[in-house]
Order: C-alpha cells, then sequence, then structure tokens
C-alpha cells in the first residue's frame, strides 16, 4: 500500500473550505502535468477564458464550473483569484 500523508490532506482542508464552491472534483494528468477542477457534475461549459498564467477558466451559462491549471507541479503556493 503506498504511503499516504494525512497532514497534507489535513492542511488542505481550509483551503478547500474557502472556496466559493459546496463541492470540488480534482484530477491530474502526471504526463500532461494538468489539474483539473470541476465544481460541477456534469458540468457542460459553452465559454473558457485563458489567463495570463496558463490557466483555463470554464464556464456553463455565465458561472464558473471547473478551472484547469496548466504546468500544475511548477506552481508555487498562491491565491487563485476568479475574475467577477
Amino acid at each position: 500500500m503506498a504511503a499516504l500523508n494525512i497532514q497534507q490532506i489535513v492542511d488542505l482542508a481550509p483551503q478547500l473550505l474557502r472556496l466559493p464552491f459546496r463541492q470540488v472534483w480534482a484530477s491530474y494528468d502526471a504526463e500532461a502535468d494538468v489539474l483539473y477542477l470541476n465544481f460541477k457534475k456534469p458540468s457542460h461549459a459553452d465559454d473558457t477564458e485563458l489567463t495570463d498564467d496558463d490557466i483555463l477558466i470554464r464556464y456553463e451559462k455565465g458561472e464558473v464550473v471547473g478551472v484547469t491549471i496548466l504546468h500544475a507541479s511548477r506552481r508555487a503556493t498562491g491565491t487563485l483569484r476568479l475574475p467577477g
């Protein structure tokens, strides 16, 4: 069985609770180094915005339904600000 650092998960909890979303689904593609965060399931994005720092913000009827973070493993800890 793989080692699990419970403290990393516990440390993440306050950050997740500050998000303006009640549910978050995450998946990571290691080969592409892309982190996918979805805030609605199912979601059917009808618009996407690419930020200057290679983050895709996905919208459905004007509401944010997901974020795709390119080059995820190379990101420094910081704050992600959604437009609006």
